[in-house]
């Protein structure tokens, strides 16, 4: 590897109203390496990002950038210099070109005209760069998969001559065989000698990937240049949470309760997305959904939801059948949803914590016309408590808080209202280990209430340890059910992967 330090700040600090989101960091980069950055959910990786990418300006401490001292007045600064962010929420323009977003900004003219012809030219050399020559550069991006757009926005640093590329969380909207093929390009990057800073909250991916990794909580460096495929995981765990392993469930109920039918769903399908999919769910039951991305998940609880109307089949809360394609009267029999992109899906990100909070229930603040602000503050103060909501000030905009107490925010709403089932899709995406076991606990305590609970997630331990039912889903169908206590990581993920042998597996 070269050894040449590309990077390196000293005692950096950002501080907002009332916040020290960095506190004097320490950061290390080297050309041609992965350095992997780890953290809690509120531990500084968005504002250190944001101060690479020429977003914020330290208040105090040093950046050096090639062995020189840099303050980067703006994003367009920073890109200039050599420093590309990948961020999780990639930020393309969908309505324009695969070689139009490559060169978005800097596009090559002559006599005032974009060069098309030589734009389409040099975006598909850089994507035979990437190892994807297949994408076409005149494909609009929205006609893309998730992984194709990513492999656009990586084209669009390297038509900047980037040298270093910071990835947040770029495997998060990945499926299982597009994240060895992400793994492959990063190996191609750092080979030609740009470095990589790479951002996830899964350990196996820092060990994969990784050369080194930096550890920051609570806006301190906590640990550095720790060797990425050596260091002990509850030595990288403790030095994120204070705690010693990755993954901490809320115990099971001894024996399963007998309880009612809640939920039922019947032949539901859509085509293209799932096909005749039948599914219960109890009251204080929690199932959970494995499998790939593309496999019709989301989908399904979408469906289920009344986001999207069924082409067959019927959904039925306590029996009784919900109107198709009706998210009111899915919310109205006490159905409750957080979906997978909540930024855009689920909150209003200029508006405070506690208007996110009762925006399902809003009608019971309101009247004649006006609506109680002061109640609406104290109720969404009570749940910011019970799920220990970090800042705890509900004036805040949502857009203020860490992923992982955003998503407390959107499981919050539902505690207000008088739900009795909860769909969650990916309930902990880009949630550190922290947060996570505390949504864990809210979960279960719901389920321990008499809510039932219907989620989907990619990660296979996460669906074993926290439902009490399991069902294996596979290019739209249902392929196996069994009792979460029945199953391991392994023989579901043989399922999920499995290929046309696996068709007619008994559900």
């Amino acid at each position: 590897m070269n050894s040449e330090v590309v990077l390196r700040l000293t005692d950096v600090v950002k501080t907002f109203p009332g916040v020290r989101a960095l506190d004097g960091v320490q950061l290390e980069v080297r050309a041609g390496e992965v350095h992997c950055l780890l953290g809690q959910n509120g531990a500084g990786k968005s504002t250190l990002i944001k101060v690479l990418s020429g977003a914020h300006r330290p208040d105090s401490g040093q950046v050096e950038w090639l062995g020189q001292p840099v303050t980067f007045a703006d994003p367009q600064a920073a890109m200039k210099a050599g420093i590309a962010t990948i961020y999780q929420e990639l930020d393309l323009v969908e309505d324009l070109s695969v070689a139009e977003n490559t060169f978005l900004g800097h596009e090559p003219r002559r006599f005032g005209f974009v060069r098309r012809g030589h734009t389409a030219r040099r975006t598909r050399e850089i994507l035979g760069r990437l190892g994807h020559p297949e994408i076409p550069p005149r494909r609009m991006v929205r006609a893309l998969p998730a992984a194709g757009k990513q492999i656009v926005s990586m084209a669009r640093a390297l038509s900047h001559d980037a040298r270093l590329i910071i990835m947040d969380e770029p495997s998060a909207v990945l499926a299982h065989d597009e994240v060895g093929n992400l793994f492959r390009i990063i190996r191609e990057l750092t080979t030609q000698g740009i470095a990589v800073i790479y951002i996830s909250h899964r350990l196996e991916e820092i060990r994969e990937i990784g050369d080194r990794v930096t550890v920051l909580k609570d806006g301190r460096t906590t640990a550095a240049n720790l060797p990425a495929r050596d260091t002990p995981t509850r030595d990288l765990v403790s030095r994120m949470t204070g705690r010693t392993i990755e993954y901490v469930f809320p115990d099971r109920p001894a024996e399963a309760r007998p309880s009612t039918e809640l939920l039922q769903v019947d032949g539901l399908s859509r085509a293209g997305e799932f096909a005749d999919v039948s599914l219960t769910v109890h009251a204080g039951e929690i199932v959970g959904i494995a499998g790939l991305v593309g496999s019709g998940r989301s989908e399904l609880l979408e469906t289920i939801f009344g986001a999207r109307r069924p082409e067959t089949g019927t959904v039925r809360v306590s029996g009784r059948q919900l109107r198709p394609g009706s998210v009111g009267a899915a919310v109205r029999a006490g159905l409750g949803m957080a979906p997978e992109e909540r930024k855009s899906q689920a909150l209003l990100l200029g508006e405070p914590i506690y208007r996110n909070v009762t925006l399902a229930t809003f009608s019971r603040f309101a009247r004649l016309g006006f609506t109680n602000a002061g109640r609406e503050r104290a109720e969404a103060d009570r749940i910011a408590e019970t799920l220990e909501l970090r800042p705890r000030d509900v004036r805040r905009p949502v857009r203020t808080l860490s992923g992982g107490n955003q998503q407390k925010v959107v499981v919050g709403r539902w505690l207000l209202g008088d739900t009795r089932l909860l769909l969650l899709d990916e309930p902990t995406r880009g949630v550190d280990v922290g947060a996570r076991a505390e949504l864990y606990q809210v979960i279960r305590a719901l389920a321990a209430r008499g809510v039932g609970v219907l989620l989907v997630s990619s990660e296979v331990p996460e669906v074993l340890g926290l439902a009490d039912r399991v069902l294996v889903m596979r290019e739209g169908r249902l392929v196996h059910e069994a009792p979460a206590g029945e199953l391991d990581e392994n023989t579901v993920l043989d399922l999920v992967m499995a290929g046309s042998l696996m068709e007619g597996a008994p559900a």
